[in-house]
């Protein structure tokens, strides 16, 4: 009788054990692939993140050049940045003319967005 219950115990101890092991094993399993998920979209993100920042420097590159190759606004010490396609102009100008001029050479750059004008004139002129 006492193998009998030896045996009985050992069974009844096992399948638990066995239902435990598949668990984990699903866990891991799941664990293992919301992993994979997250790596995948950290790359995604990351890359997009770069593709916008290279898209970003060559949308400021090309406003920066428009307002160098323009007569009116070449002397002038405007300061470019864009961010997500929104170019933001700062500086100091002399002229209400030229600050209207830099925001239209921006506005009229290719793959631009929008402009913040943030361009202030000297001494009130203009």
């Amino acid at each position: 009788m006492k193998k009998l219950t030896g045996l009985a115990l050992a069974v009844v101890v096992a399948i638990p054990l066995g239902a435990a092991r598949t668990s984990f094993a699903q866990s891991a399993s799941q664990s293992m692939e919301r992993a994979g998920s997250d790596v995948e979209s950290a790359a995604k993100n990351a890359y997009q993140g770069t593709a916008t920042a290279v898209k970003d420097s060559d949308l400021t590159a090309k406003v920066k050049l428009a307002l160098h190759d323009d007569s009116l606004t070449k002397g002038s010490t405007i300061h470019v940045s864009t961010v997500a396609g929104v170019v933001i102009l700062r500086g100091t100008v002399a002229s209400s003319e030229i600050s209207s001029r830099a925001e239209k050479l921006a506005r009229d750059t290719s793959g631009v967005k929008d402009v913040h004008n943030h361009l202030h004139v000297a001494n009130g002129a203009g």
